[in-house]
């Protein structure tokens, strides 16, 4: 096999592991959504049964949409509201992992840079439900409210953590960012050490 030849294969591998990633940013993006909203509907039920279940089209009309199975809907809107970020989030890293010599290293660290990403973005989230119950709670926000909202306190501090979380999500992506990178500079070394053992043999 030709150095060209072995090229154009590395080049393939990376191209299929690159839909690979941004494939599973979609599956992890969206898993993502179901695991935050499940949190987030324990916390305001009504957040999701007089807001979200009808932003997202699963009710069309009535003052508060209960389900037999809320925590599905609830799933449901989870993963409707996250899997594009998981999209969008795949396709930068999975181009920055094009910068890793071998496609496996490609897809390992660029996982490892989503887990990043989703960290940054919860850790975020849990600033902005604090920050929400503890300071838009009481100096309060000119948001629309359900007419029949009975606990404002925590559906508040709901609202806070969903928009903090998309904060922490463009915050979290910077930080996979650097680390994917880091983690090339890391590899390159190594590398050049192997290859001039092998030359000298």
């Amino acid at each position: 096999m030709s150095a060209r030849t072995g090229i154009q294969r590395q080049y393939a591998k990376k191209f299929l592991t690159l839909n690979e990633i941004i494939l599973l940013g979609c599956v992890i993006g969206g898993l993502y959504g179901i695991v935050h909203d499940q949190l987030t509907y324990t916390i305001s039920p009504e957040y999701y049964t007089k807001f979200k279940f009808y932003q997202f089209g699963l009710a069309e009309s009535g003052n508060e949409a209960l389900f037999p199975t809320p925590r599905l809907q609830v799933s449901l809107v989870g993963f409707m509201a996250t899997w594009w970020m998981g999209l969008f989030i795949g396709i930068i890293l999975g181009i920055i992992g094009l910068i890793h010599t071998e496609n496996r290293q490609m897809l390992f660290v660029t996982l490892k840079a989503m887990l990043v990403t989703m960290a940054v973005a919860l850790a975020t989230g849990f600033i902005g439900l604090a920050y929400g119950k503890w300071v838009l709670a009481k100096t309060g926000v000119n948001w629309r409210f359900p007419q029949n909202l009975v606990d404002k306190e925590s559906f508040i501090a709901v609202g806070s953590m969903h928009n903090f979380s998309y904060l922490g999500g463009a915050a979290g992506l910077i930080a996979a960012v650097i680390y994917s990178i880091r983690q090339r500079k890391k590899t390159a070394p190594a590398r050049t050490r192997n290859k001039k053992k092998a030359r000298s043999k």
